[in-house]
């Protein structure tokens, strides 16, 4: 058994959005990203498919080109290589489930 908490130690960054692994499974990787208003994540793609969830807040989560605005609860599935981008309107928590295979490094570049 494995646990976590995604409100415990919130700290958010003034100049990027704050990644870091929750925990890991054997199939997947359950990432927190932090995000304060104004910030973003621009366009990428995933190598493998992923699932988020947005905990507290307001994004907009722009998938090829067509944004969707996405509020606390509000979960998306995206399949490998769909590209996609993120914009925060209110602070937020976001939870992020990526295969074991991917990389959280590549998450934490797409937040520079």
């Amino acid at each position: 058994m494995k646990i976590a908490s995604i409100t415990a130690n919130l700290n958010y960054l003034e100049d990027r959005p704050a990644v870091s692994v929750l925990l890991k499974t054997d199939s997947t990787k359950e990432v927190r990203i932090l995000m304060k208003k104004g910030q973003q994540m621009k366009e990428h793609k995933a190598p493998f498919p992923i699932i988020v969830e947005l905990f507290e807040g307001l994004i907009d989560f722009g998938v090829a080109g067509e944004k969707q605005q996405l509020k606390r609860g509000d979960l998306i599935a995206l399949e490998a290589s769909v590209p996609h981008d993120l914009f925060c309107i209110e602070d937020a928590i976001i939870r992020l489930t990526i295969s074991t295979a991917d990389s959280v490094d590549r998450v934490k570049n797409v937040a520079n």
